[in-house]
């Protein structure tokens, strides 16, 4: 019996696959160096998380700096690195859309309006802003879909990383997903928010050291920007994979089959408001901010960041259509045909340029990358099932310490889940398209529900509440009715031609736009609550305190400005 369980184990985590590349020395210290030092941030900071405030919060001692930094660095997982280099090798220039309209703007709305909220209400989690505002209705759907989306996220960053270990060095991606589960999971149980913000510090750093190399070797090999373009133009036959805007007027005319309504309504305010200012995975790092002024700036800050960020992933993706000897294709057909997919194409440029010494650092950075998701949707998950749905209707009078306990605990029980999840992944055509589907059942109905609590006094509890239920219904049945009936997707898309990416668009459009029609609609059949209940909840019923800056250029909407004339400027120059 043990023999046969032995023989078992041993066979599931053996490597069945040829590696691309063999370590050396000196790339295998490196790669031990960085895990050394993430277990040993979470030792160090464990005296700073004994209480519920240090250990989901941080203790709200975070400056403008590191706050904004971990803000970009939790979303610079393999969401971004492996995801989106895929998909810049499918869609092309377009997927820097996801970085640009899909995240400045409400980068920007969120530092600027919708932070003061969240701040001086003192809340631990957006669905603890809900509860405030909405009640518990509201609170415990919104906890409840967030936890699940958690999982679901963390599982993608756990099948990424394993992903690269089987392209770059062969290794077993059962063995790759239990190296990088436990790892999270120590850290971030021993300290909690703080330790899980200080390696995204860390791994931000690293990122960038390592990943940067790709884009400068590649456009040196191309022969810069503009023979790049020609390059790509006659292999894949088409200028439209190197224009942001201009392919967009009509969904035959660009590679991801979508009109610029689905980028502006369905990107732009659906799903990129929804995420930036609703998902707790990023608000919480926001949340842990000093002051009032340090968090509105953490999010202008991260925004500059995130412009920058197409450089060490979207180039790489567009440099594969130009250098890779052979295509990619999707994952289905990967895994059919032995052959490379699009979700590969990080990890095969990093071994096309980078040798002994490099390697290692190359791929510590995408391991930081990926355990940056990881511990990002980890701690929000913890934080949220502790406060919002253990602390809110299981055990609401348990004390501090219990509270700290259960975070640690259901830290591992979360990392058990995502391990299940990540195995979902293999079945999705490109990581990008199972994300985005996530986000428009999660993400872009809380958008409505967020904003219209915020803005609008009128708002009532079984608005909030229905609301939300409703737009969440919307995108899963819209998703069940293309699923069943392609089609649907001219009624939901507004066109045959549109793929993938272009519904995952129009139905977080729809969604968003389904609960903010019944929350206005309930709203004005049922009766608010008082004024004096909403302060510090809503505009026009809060007073919001001064910050006190010393000079003019320390306004957190001069700097917001900044970034968004640079932003306006990087849309004309490549439209």
């Amino acid at each position: 019996m043990s023999l046969a369980f032995v023989s078992a184990a041993v066979a599931f985590f053996q490597a069945p696959v040829k590696s691309l590349v063999h370590l050396g020395w000196i790339d295998i210290t490196v790669i031990a160096i960085y895990f050394a030092m993430v277990i040993y941030i979470g030792i160090y900071l464990k005296g700073a998380a004994n209480t519920s405030e240090e250990f989901f919060m941080a203790g709200r001692e975070m400056t403008a700096w590191i706050a904004g930094l971990s803000f970009v660095s939790a979303n610079l997982g393999s969401l971004e690195l492996m995801g989106w280099a895929g998909s810049a090798y499918q869609y092309g220039i377009l997927a820097t859309h996801w970085y640009w309209i899909g995240a400045i703007p409400a980068m920007l709305f969120l530092g600027i309006v919708m932070m003061p909220f969240y701040y001086i209400s003192k809340t631990h989690s957006v669905p603890g802003y809900l509860h405030l505002r909405y009640g518990d209705g509201a609170r415990g759907l919104s906890a409840v879909c967030f936890a699940f989306m958690t999982v679901l996220m963390s599982g993608i960053n756990m099948y990424s990383m394993a992903l690269v270990m089987k392209v770059v060095l062969g290794w077993n991606l059962n063995f790759s997903i239990w190296v990088s589960s436990i790892t999270v999971a120590i850290y971030v149980a021993l300290g909690g928010l703080r330790s899980a913000i200080f390696n995204e510090i860390l791994q931000f750093l690293l990122i960038w050291l390592g990943a940067m190399l790709i884009p400068i070797m590649g456009l040196i090999e191309a022969g810069g920007w503009t023979p790049l373009k020609a390059q790509i133009a006659a292999r894949m036959g088409s200028m439209r994979y190197t224009h942001l805007w201009s392919t967009t007027a009509h969904f035959r005319d660009n590679p991801m089959g979508i009109h610029w309504t689905g980028l502006v309504f369905g990107l732009g305010i659906a799903i990129s408001c929804g995420y930036w200012t609703t998902d707790f995975l990023v608000v919480q790092r926001v949340l842990s901010a000093h002051n009032l002024r340090a968090a509105r700036m953490a999010p202008i800050i991260g925004s500059a960041f995130k412009m920058m960020v197409p450089f060490i992933v979207i180039l790489p993706g567009l440099l594969a259509l130009s250098v890779l000897p052979y295509h990619l294709v999707g994952q289905d057909v990967a895994v059919a045909t032995g052959q490379h997919s699009y979700n590969e194409v990080l990890p095969l440029m990093l071994v096309r340029y980078c040798g002994p010494g490099l390697l290692g650092l190359g791929v510590t950075a995408l391991i930081a990358g990926f355990m940056s998701g990881m511990a990002g949707n980890v701690s929000a998950f913890a934080t949220v099932w502790t406060y919002d749905i253990y602390g809110a209707f299981m055990n609401k009078k348990a004390s501090d310490s219990h509270y700290v306990a259960m975070g640690r605990w259901c830290t591992f029980v979360g990392v058990l889940f995502s391990v299940g999840t990540a195995y979902l992944v293999q079945h999705a055509a490109s990581i990008m398209d199972y994300v985005q589907g996530l986000f428009s059942f999660f993400i872009a109905p809380l958008l409505g529900t967020v904003l219209l609590g915020m803005l609008w006094k009128r708002a009532t509890k079984a608005g909030g509440f229905w609301g939300l239920f409703s737009g969440t219904c919307t995108a899963i049945g819209l998703f069940l009715w293309v699923h069943f009936n392609p089609a649907a997707l001219r009624y939901v898309a507004f066109s045959p031609d549109a793929k993938a990416m272009a519904e995952d668009m129009y139905r977080a459009m729809w969604s968003c736009s389904a609960c903010v029609l019944v929350t206005v609609v309930v709203s004005l059949m049922t009766q608010p609550r008082p004024l004096v209940e909403l302060e510090g909840l809503v505009y026009g019923a809060s007073k919001i305190p001064e910050e006190h800056d010393e000079h003019w250029y320390q306004k957190p909407i001069i700097w917001a400005s900044a970034v968004a004339v640079v932003f306006v400027v990087l849309n004309i120059v490549f439209w």
